[in-house]
């Protein structure tokens, strides 16, 4: 059975999208490793062994087209509520909470911000199979 370990996205700028994830969602940097071309950044913390790949291309300058294709990095937590106040007070800039309901059971709660870089990241209430 396969496990899956990380996922990788490419950012222009290493210290702010570190500081950001830190800020976030207590990431911190596991493992960071230099090339000539590129720098490849682990992040990571104790609630789960997988990471978040930061790639940072050093000839790259200009923000990367992530087009129209939507997707997203999703994080649990035990009061989505708490941490969207939390994400506000850090000028986090979190888009509203959100209820989920299907025949009017509420089916989850969330609420989505934009790293740096653009990409979204959903933040959800710990329930059911993320518990």
């Amino acid at each position: 059975m396969a496990k899956a370990i990380h996922s990788m996205i490419r950012v222009l700028d290493e210290e702010r999208s570190v500081a950001f994830y830190r800020e976030a969602f207590g990431l911190g940097v596991a493992e960071r490793m230099d090339f000539d071309g590129f720098t490849l950044v682990y992040l990571s913390n104790d609630e789960a062994a997988f990471e978040l790949e930061l790639t940072i291309n050093k000839d790259t300058t200009e923000p990367y087209d992530l087009g129209n294709g939507y997707g997203h990095l999703a994080f649990c937590v035990e009061d989505v509520d708490a941490e969207h106040a939390r994400f506000e007070a850090a000028g986090l800039s979190p888009r509203k909470l959100v209820d989920l309901k299907k025949d009017g059971k509420t089916l989850a709660r969330f609420f989505f911000v934009q790293d740096p870089d653009g990409y979204e990241i959903e933040v959800l209430q710990r329930a059911g199979r993320y518990q």
